[in-house]
C-alpha cells in the first residue's frame, strides 16, 4: 500500500510542477530562446517517462544529467585523476547544447 501512495503523490507532484516553472529571463528581455530554453519542460517529460517528448523539447537533457552524475561520482572516487574525464564530458555536452541550439535557430520549424 505505501508504494501506491508514493507513486500517486509523485504523479500528482509532476502534474503540478508545470505551474511552477521559472521563466527564461533571456527570452523575456530579447524575445529569443536561450541555449537552455526547454530544459525544465524536457526534464519534466523525462520524469514522466516520455523520452521522445523530452528529447524533442531539449536534446541535451540526458547528456547534462549523465555528465552531472558521472562527473560527481568520478570526482568523489578518483579526485584530481578524473579531471580529463570530466573535461571530455563537459566538451561533449557543450557540443550537444551548441549544435541543438543552432539547429533550433536555423532549421525551419513546422508548426
Amino acid at each position: 500500500m505505501p508504494k501506491i501512495f508514493i507513486l500517486s503523490a509523485f504523479s500528482f507532484l509532476l502534474e503540478k510542477a508545470g505551474n511552477y516553472m521559472l521563466p527564461c529571463p533571456v527570452k523575456y528581455v530579447t524575445g529569443y530562446d536561450c541555449p537552455g530554453c526547454g530544459f525544465q519542460r524536457s526534464l519534466l517529460a523525462l520524469l514522466k517517462g516520455d523520452f521522445q517528448q523530452s528529447f524533442q523539447l531539449y536534446p541535451a537533457t540526458v547528456p547534462i544529467l549523465l555528465t552531472f552524475a558521472i562527473g560527481l561520482t568520478a570526482n568523489y572516487f578518483w579526485g584530481q585523476r578524473s579531471k580529463i574525464l570530466i573535461n571530455v564530458l563537459f566538451m561533449l555536452t557543450g557540443s550537444i547544447i551548441t549544435i541543438s541550439y543552432l539547429f533550433k535557430i536555423f532549421a525551419p520549424h513546422v508548426h
